[in-house]
């Protein structure tokens, strides 16, 4: 693919194709933390061509941890059940976010995830 303005319109392009199977797979709501408000699909793999499995349904906020914004240890409960997601990008996106979080429920939380055990290991380092 393309780099630059041409490619990455061209990638934006390609994400927005799989939104409306995203939003039916997610219910129409965030994929986190179940708000319905300013959702967007999120990137969860920009290195790699999207496909269901890497693109996420998210709100505002989300897609704000997602980009690095800090967020209290309260705050970040309300994502908490996404670790239980089958869709990759969801759990495993979320779970990098909690992460980052060094309250002892949110590794415990991690490691009972579904997500595969050398990525758990790589996210808890």
């Amino acid at each position: 693919m393309a780099k630059g303005y041409q490619g990455n319109r061209e990638r934006l392009e390609e994400i927005s194709s799989f939104g409306k199977a995203i939003g039916k797979r997610a219910g129409f709501k965030c994929e986190w933390c179940e708000s319905k408000d300013d959702l967007r699909v999120w990137d969860y793999m920009p290195d790699a061509p999207p496909d269901m499995g890497t693109l996420a349904l998210l709100c505002r906020q989300c897609r704000d941890w997602a980009d690095g914004r800090k967020a209290s240890p309260d705050e970040l409960r309300s994502i908490r059940n996404a670790l239980w997601s089958d869709v990759a990008s969801v759990a495993e996106g979320a779970a990098k976010v909690l992460a980052q979080c060094k309250e002892p429920w949110v590794r415990e939380a991690i490691e009972e995830s579904f997500i595969d055990e050398e990525i758990k290991t790589e996210i808890l380092r």
